[in-house]
């Protein structure tokens, strides 16, 4: 039997009785889809959510010689893994998919100039919606920093939402056995600089010590992603991999996984009914910190006003991509 296709903006898995009234944001997404597969459980759970309006999804580079996958083209693998995945859900989406840069910034002020930096840009400038604009980053950032030194007029039309970036004193400790710089800041470290240091682009941090805490055991994705149709197979046998990798290497596997990029959805998808906000999440408001070209993070005093995320409401993140994954497999095998 073959199988249904669909386009983003529509919801065939969720019923008339309980139809979504539209999106209430737009969402671009940024992620390295040929790297860690927390970033395919994200995007997933981007488009079956209704309430954002999905304009791009960019697949971005990871770092030279990276272990999930060494390069030199991981953009271009990253859009592929992308239509791999998106031919198994069954969704059109080609005319969002864009290939980011495959290489970082070499300095501060010469960007990528990229389709990628150039969708950014158009979406922010739009001049005929006044929905809210997030770019949601769970990588690297250099299609982002290169969007804004080749137009920083973006600054006032959107807001970034990025996974990455060291604890901020005061507020966690490192972790131990710590590598440095911290691994999505580790992928473009000029990037980050331009986004810290010289931008006044808005910024949501969810840093190291937040994504870690993103965990799911073995036997919630065994009983309710792997049973969920070919797409939570893909999704499960995708961790697979990492597990035979850890296994090779000879460290002892653990009964979790940190879906680090989930909370790009909770955080834009999930925002509360009234006064749309993150409200079921925890933030501060701290001056943006220097990035030095190590990629540590000096505090400054006058820095601008970025928000650092101290809780995240993973109840409400995991039970909901649970759900629509369940909604989505039930539509599949009826169709």
């Amino acid at each position: 039997m073959t199988q249904p296709t669909w386009t983003l903006g529509r919801t065939p898995w969720i019923s008339d009785d309980d139809a979504h009234p539209g999106p209430r944001c737009r969402v671009i997404v940024d992620n390295d889809f040929s790297g860690d597969p927390d970033d395919l459980f994200q995007v997933v759970h981007h488009v079956l959510s209704p309430s954002v309006d999905i304009r791009a999804i960019i697949g971005s580079h990871l770092r030279p010689g990276d272990p999930f996958d060494g390069g030199p083209t991981t953009a271009a693998n990253a859009v592929a893994r992308l239509r791999e995945l998106f031919a198994v859900m069954g969704l059109d989406a080609e005319d969002r998919i864009v290939q980011g840069s495959d290489v970082a910034l070499v300095d501060r002020t010469t960007p990528q100039d990229t389709p990628a930096a150039r969708a950014i840009i158009a979406e922010a400038m739009r001049a005929d919606v006044d929905t809210p604009l997030y770019v949601v980053c769970g990588g690297g950032l250099t299609d982002l920093a290169s969007a804004w030194l080749l137009e920083p007029a973006i600054s006032d039309r959107l807001t970034v939402v990025w996974i990455g970036g060291p604890e901020h004193p005061g507020l966690a400790a490192e972790p131990p056995g710590v590598t440095d710089p911290e691994y999505n800041l580790a992928i473009d470290v000029v990037a980050g600089q331009v986004l810290f240091n010289d931008a006044d682009l808005p910024l949501w941090q969810v840093p190291r010590n937040m994504y870690r805490q993103c965990l799911v055991s073995d036997i919630e994705l065994r009983r309710r992603v792997a049973t969920r149709g070919a797409l939570g197979r893909f999704l499960y046998d995708a961790l697979g991999g990492v597990d035979r990798f850890v296994r090779a290497s000879g460290a002892l596997r653990a009964e979790t996984y940190a879906l680090g990029d989930s909370p790009l959805v909770l955080l834009t998808a999930l925002q509360s009914y009234f006064q749309p906000d993150t409200s079921s999440s925890d933030h501060v408001v701290v001056p943006a910190p220097r990035l030095t070209d190590d990629g540590d993070a000096e505090p400054r005093a006058d820095g601008r006003p970025i928000r650092v995320y101290t809780r995240l409401d993973t109840r409400l993140m995991f039970e909901d991509m649970f759900g629509k994954l369940e909604a989505f497999a039930q539509w599949r095998a009826q169709a």
